[in-house]
């Protein structure tokens, strides 16, 4: 199976994560800066990542990475989300981000995997919460680094 990894990153913490999403899996690890239409179609599953910045904002890569992925076709592509976010902090937009990429994918006909859930954080809302559930892997790097290796052994294996 072959997996992309792209991420998009300003302090280095969700690339190191997209590091250790791409060592569990195998995969390829891409940043959005360089990121192209062919890099989204040519896997079999596709991981994307971002952290949130301020009330609810993309990475400032993923801004134009946005375009790159609306030139993609993503029709019935496995598309797998995580984000990186801070609960204490930002309680009202905790890892919008994701959402963001989420709608994003599935407007292109993506099929996302590896929804989780929101039990173990502590936050007031999330337009990454669908359905009751987080709509990928969610890591607060802030308050709880010590949980997020095992995050992201049980995410990365619930989505193979």
């Amino acid at each position: 199976m072959t997996v992309h990894v792209i991420y998009g990153s300003d302090s280095g913490r969700t690339k190191a994560a997209a590091g250790k999403i791409a060592a569990k899996l195998d995969a390829k690890v891409i940043n959005i800066g360089d990121a192209t239409a062919a890099d989204f179609e040519g896997c079999d599953l596709l991981v994307l990542g971002s952290p949130t910045y301020g009330e609810g904002d993309l990475q400032a890569d993923w801004e134009s990475g946005v375009d790159v992925l609306g030139e993609a076709d993503l029709s019935g592509k496995k598309v797998a989300l995580f984000g990186l976010g801070d609960q204490n902090t930002y309680p009202d937009s905790f890892v919008d981000a994701m959402g963001t990429l989420y709608d994003a994918v599935l407007e292109k006909g993506a099929e996302v995997v590896g929804f989780t859930d929101t039990k173990g954080y502590e936050f007031e809302g999330s337009t990454a919460v669908r359905d009751g559930q987080f709509v990928g892997l969610v890591l607060d790097q802030d308050n709880q680094a010590g949980k997020s290796e095992k995050r992201i052994a049980a995410w990365t294996s619930q989505i193979l």
